[in-house]
């Protein structure tokens, strides 16, 4: 079964990853479809807790090619299938202040189901990005200067 991945590269540039969920998604025939296909965005989507439910909001599934008059909405809110505890703790760290809930990526797990995994997040400030930048660097010459010495 050849499924696609859909990624939020951005994500990890532009936030700190405090912790991660696994969390199932209620999708219609055509949307599961879409993303298959790999016809799917998660560039400036978030999630929400709202009364003990949480939803993805502004993710982006193109309508099915192939799909009819009962093709979906691509912008509409999905909502994410979690364990009570685990909306419980999102609530709470979503709460404070400077914090919000990224999804990473959308895929299929081994049973087929879709899952988002969903992540608590910090927005990271210029010098916490200007010192990834760095830590990328010394390691890229690192690994150069043991080729080298080979």
């Amino acid at each position: 079964m050849d499924t696609k991945e859909i990624l939020n590269r951005k994500a990890r540039h532009d936030f700190l990853v405090l912790e991660t969920y696994e969390a199932g998604i209620v999708l219609t025939g055509t949307e599961v479809k879409s993303i298959r296909l790999g016809k799917a965005s998660l560039i400036g989507a978030f999630g929400k807790v709202d009364k003990d439910e949480v939803w993805l909001i502004g993710s982006h599934i193109d309508e099915y090619a192939q799909g009819n008059r009962n093709n979906h909405d691509p912008k509409r809110f999905r909502k994410l299938l979690l364990k009570k505890s685990e909306i419980e703790k999102l609530k709470s760290f979503s709460d404070i202040k400077g914090r919000a809930l990224i999804p990473l990526k959308i895929y299929f797990n081994n049973r087929g189901f879709a899952k988002v995994l969903l992540a608590v997040c910090e927005g990271k400030t210029h010098m916490d990005r200007r010192e990834d930048i760095k830590k990328r660097d010394t390691e890229r010459e690192m690994r150069q200067a043991m080729k080298r010495r080979r």
